[in-house]
């Protein structure tokens, strides 16, 4: 099979919605030629429903990034759900959570205990996503790519999740400097807003529309999640051998624009 992708293997997690940019990545990378194994959390019998939309049948195993065990036997449980030697060639992290209480105006009163979960699901689980799949990437090197939103600025009710990727931010630098010499590349695809299910849950969202309808230099579409799928794909392929560290901005233009 011809496309970018062709011949390779890659783990694809946070497949929740078909709404998802995780979905349309899923779909893209088999539309380009790649083995997509997937992975969920909580809501299995929603992921296997979404799951089956895909253009071909993919592999789901269940991973809560909270759950050693869970991550531990990840590599076994993926060789188990493959033909041949379970090689990862790409990994895709699209995890990220905040309780309620650490979102929507309430920064200064968000106990620890909720900005502790933020940072664990959202931040400490590329590295921890990283160092599971690591034994199936290490002989042949491969690609891991993020899914952000751009926290160099403070943005209306995003709260401890701008501060939890930040710190995915900067995981995903030492990932790349700590993987690099295994020859695995990590970089982030900073997208604009989405209507996704994990949208939803943020108050104020809403906001997020005014700021990307009047500073997006080529316009966005908040119910297209494919332009960030691209992206995720692009970085996938062997088409940027030497990128790594990297935060790719697919958001119009908003991040470079003033107000």
């Amino acid at each position: 099979m011809s496309g970018i992708l062709a011949g390779k293997r890659i783990l694809v997690t946070g497949v929740l919605m078909e709404s998802s940019i995780a979905f349309h990545t899923a779909r893209l990378c088999q539309e380009q030629g790649a083995e997509v194994v997937l992975t969920g959390y909580g809501r299995m019998s929603l992921v296997e429903r979404i799951a089956r939309r895909l253009p071909k049948p993919a592999p789901l195993i269940e991973l809560d990034v909270q759950d050693k065990g869970h991550l531990e036997s990840l590599a076994d449980r993926i060789r188990e759900s493959v033909d041949g030697d379970g090689r990862l060639d790409g990994v895709v992290h699209s995890i990220a959570f905040a309780p309620s209480d650490a979102l929507g105006g309430n920064f200064l009163s968000t106990g620890w205990d909720s900005v502790a979960t933020a940072v664990e699901v959202s931040a400490y689980s590329l590295k921890a996503l990283a160092m599971a799949c690591l034994p199936l990437m290490k002989e042949e090197g491969g690609a891991i790519v993020g899914l952000d939103f751009d926290a160099s600025t403070a943005w209306p009710a995003y709260d401890w999740m701008g501060v939890a990727k930040a710190a995915l931010e900067s995981t995903s630098r030492y990932v790349a400097r700590d993987l690099g010499p295994h020859g695995i590349r990590c970089n982030l695809v900073a997208a604009g807003p989405i209507k996704t299910m994990a949208a939803k849950s943020i108050p104020g969202f809403e906001t997020f529309r005014a700021v990307w309808e009047t500073r997006a230099a080529i316009g966005w579409d908040l119910s297209d999640p494919e332009p960030a799928a691209r992206a995720v794909v692009a970085l996938l392929s062997d088409w940027f051998p030497r990128t790594t560290g990297e935060i790719v901005h697919v958001d119009g233009g908003v991040h470079a624009m003033g107000a």
